[in-house]
């Protein structure tokens, strides 16, 4: 049985860090993109990041560049998000995926999700 489960969510002040972090059971991992997405209130899932199966390549969400990254360990089946400087607007629910095998990460190429961790940004 597959498992993506998140942690690290919280409540912060705008211009804080955070690290989510996604660890993964019952997948061989390295062959699976991994990346975020997240679902603010009223609004539907939008990506955030990826990061490719080999953690060789990463990508963004425009409003998410330069502040937050994506790592992962494949030893530890763990992949996270380091998120600076954060603002009111990144507040949400935040989703771990893993895509189908070899594939990159779209909403339509993701295999597995998290149940997600709530990050909430208070201005």
């Amino acid at each position: 049985q597959v498992q993506l489960v998140e942690s690290g969510g919280g409540l912060v002040q705008a211009g804080d860090s955070l690290r989510l972090s996604c660890a993964a059971s019952g997948l061989t991992f390295s062959y699976h993109t991994m990346g975020w997405f997240r679902q603010a209130p009223g609004k539907e899932r939008e990506f955030v990041s990826h990061i490719s199966w080999s953690g060789g390549g990463a990508y963004y969400q425009d409003s998410v560049k330069g502040r937050f990254t994506i790592s992962r360990d494949n030893a530890k089946n763990t992949v996270y998000l380091q998120m600076n400087s954060l603002k009111p607007d990144d507040t949400a629910v935040y989703y771990c995926a893993a895509s189908k095998p070899f594939r990159t990460l779209v909403v339509t190429t993701v295999e597995y999700w998290g149940r997600g961790t709530q990050v909430t940004v208070s201005s």
